[in-house]
């Protein structure tokens, strides 16, 4: 006889391998742990070995609380900025696991600073980390994408609005986050019918290692939890791969599902 529905709930990652860029902290590691709850094989594709002295969490850290939450974790060191150590850790992915399912492009480089006040050697970091990092490790895995049942490729990137307010203050990191936004749109179009290509971004501040940097004491009391974007990632990454193109706002996509209460996903209540 069929075990009871009340014993088990259906797990939709269960047996899928994600390749997370930046998965070592953050949005990148909340995702993962959310699939990691499914049983998934989580490949962490990050570039923190080594402890680093303000920031927490390495792969390790973070492969132990993947298999703790339930999935199987692979740990790679990856700098998005060296296309040989993605396409390295892709190959050890595909050994380890099989294939890759879903890749979720959430390594990023942030300053918010002006154009003059954006020294040289961040602009490069961005480019390269946000666009091009994102455009090269998508590169590597869409052959493998393509074999998969319902492949998934999410970047961590804004829609794109061209109201000049989005770029007076921060120029480079906005034309980076929306060169990912671009991969979007033209792959989501280039692999129709093959891969679901989508982004997906808060709608408030989210509560990171980096916000901390860079909002200064008290910034938390203004941000959701990590929880709010792998929830919406979840989402995302179990519908079909029909679902493709699409500039996903956390919290829009939440309501449409049904959530109601977003308070579980303050820092501070109200």
């Amino acid at each position: 006889s069929l075990p009871s529905t009340s014993h088990f709930t259906f797990r939709k990652l269960a047996g899928c391998t994600l390749f997370i860029t930046g998965a070592s902290r953050g949005i990148g590691k909340a995702i993962a742990l959310k699939a990691a709850k499914d049983g998934a094989n989580i490949v962490i594709a990050a570039k923190t070995a080594e402890p680093h002295p303000t920031l927490p969490g390495t792969i390790y850290t973070a492969a132990e609380e993947i298999e703790a939450a339930g999935g199987k974790a692979l740990p790679c060191i990856v700098n998005v900025r060296e296309e040989q150590q993605i396409i390295n850790a892709v190959e050890k992915a595909v050994k380890t696991f099989g294939g890759i399912d879903i890749l979720v492009n959430n390594a990023s480089a942030i300053s918010l600073t002006g154009t003059l006040e954006t020294a040289t050697k961040k602009v490069n970091l961005m480019m390269d980390v946000n666009v091009r990092g994102t455009y090269l490790t998508s590169k590597a895995c869409l052959p493998h994408l393509r074999r998969s049942k319902n492949p998934h490729i999410l970047n961590l990137s804004p829609p794109m609005n061209l109201n000049p307010m989005w770029f007076k203050n921060h120029c480079a990191y906005t034309i980076s986050k929306y060169g990912m936004s671009m991969c979007v749109l033209g792959m989501a179009e280039e692999f129709r019918g093959e891969v679901a290509v989508n982004a997906l971004w808060p709608k408030t501040a989210i509560h990171t290692a980096a916000m901390d940097m860079l909002g200064g004491a008290g910034i938390e009391k203004q941000c959701r939890k990590t929880d709010i974007l792998a929830d919406a990632a979840y989402c995302i990454l179990t519908k079909p791969k029909t679902f493709t193109g699409n500039f996903i706002i956390d919290e829009v996509l939440l309501r449409e599902e049904g959530v109601k209460d977003f308070d579980v996903y303050a820092i501070a209540p109200g």
